[in-house]
């Protein structure tokens, strides 16, 4: 089986702007069949730097597409891009999320019926996401960075936590408080965090410990713990994970 970063990605029907920033766009891929769809937005990961892209998340965006399911894959300002990191990062990814809501109509969508998705890095943006838009039907975190602080203190990928946030917990604690899902309030969405047990880019106790805090907190989540997957089998529909995770969605809607 090829990587899934780098394989060609499929293709999509329509990249759309929401924004006048050259990394202000989607890629929107629709059913083929007829009626209103649900939605699903796709954020990609890579530490929240400019030298990872939307391509890799299009395999499973074309997977989702073809059970049923409309998918908006966000492209996003990002560490190395101007007005990249927090929070200009986050306030595009809320940009993607009205811009695809407001146009569903023409599309054939049902913004009613919408949910949010991240891999990596893109999990701590989609789930900031659920709690700024509780009208969102789910939430998946898919190796999810979902507690900024600690890896700020695992110094994962080289501090990356530092270059997204623009300094240290000590030098900007309201960035870390504002950005860390493990931090916000998630009242209302569902969330379902996956993690592999193999995964030696972001370790599995990130999910492990946020989804007991939150139970603790009366949020509505759910952990999918795979015992020999890592961190990038979860967004290849090619891997034997991805069936479980492809229906954990489709219960959203």
């Amino acid at each position: 089986m090829q990587d899934v970063l780098t394989r060609t990605p499929p293709a999509y029907d329509a990249r759309l702007k929401y924004g006048s920033d050259p990394n202000q766009f989607g890629d929107l891929r629709l059913p083929t069949v007829k009626g209103k769809h649900p939605l699903l937005l796709m954020i990609h990961g890579g530490f929240w730097r400019a030298k990872y892209d939307l391509a890799h998340t299009g395999h499973l965006c074309a997977a989702l597409t073809k059970a049923g399911i409309a998918t908006f894959n966000l492209e996003y300002r990002r560490v190395g891009n101007p007005g990249g990191g927090w929070p200009g990062t986050f306030e595009d990814i809320i940009s993607g999320y009205r811009y695809i809501q407001q146009d569903a109509a023409k599309h054939g969508i049902d913004p009613a019926r919408t949910a949010v998705m991240g891999h990596s890095a893109g999990g701590q943006l989609a789930l900031c996401l659920a709690g700024r838009e509780q009208q969102l039907k789910g939430a998946v975190s898919l190796a999810g960075v979902v507690d900024v602080k600690h890896a700020y203190d695992l110094h994962l990928s080289n501090d990356a936590a530092v270059e997204f946030m623009g300094g240290t917990p000590q030098q900007v604690p309201e960035h870390f408080h504002e950005a860390s899902p493990m931090e916000i309030s998630i009242a209302k969405v569902q969330q379902v965090l996956a993690h592999g047990a193999k995964d030696d880019i972001v370790p599995p106790d990130f999910s492990r410990d946020y989804v007991k805090a939150k139970k603790k907190k009366g949020e509505y989540v759910t952990l999918i713990e795979f015992a020999d997957a890592g961190h990038f089998e979860l967004i290849d529909p090619e891997s034997a994970v991805w069936p479980q995770i492809s229906q954990a969605i489709q219960k959203f809607f």
